[in-house]
């Protein structure tokens, strides 16, 4: 005879919560706007997380400021200060004048 249960688990342990992972659902959709900035993002690089790594920080604070998950440092959860994105500059800076730009062009 076995002591487990069906699936061969102790029947007398109590089951432990995981650390991280679990958190209240957002069922009234506070943080909808970050979390399909977020899946968009993911949709467009062809799933490369580490392109989308500005918007998942941005789900976890909305997540964090509107007690949905623990409050807890973003360097704990993998992020870091130069994690941010900083765009790239646009074609027509200002650092560029007018002149150089009508020379180049004939």
């Amino acid at each position: 005879m076995s002591a487990g249960g069906a699936f061969g688990g102790n029947r007398g342990a109590r089951p432990v919560p995981p650390e991280k992972g679990v958190f209240p659902l957002d069922h009234l959709h506070e943080c909808d706007l970050e979390k399909k900035d977020y899946l968009a993002c993911l949709k467009s690089t062809g799933a490369q997380s580490e392109k989308c790594r500005l918007f998942s920080k941005k789900y976890l604070e909305c997540r964090m400021e509107r007690n949905l998950m623990a409050k807890q440092d973003m360097s704990e959860l993998g992020f870091r200060n130069v994690d941010v994105v900083v765009p790239p500059p646009e074609k027509n800076d200002k650092l560029e004048s007018p002149a150089s730009d009508s020379k180049e062009k004939k």
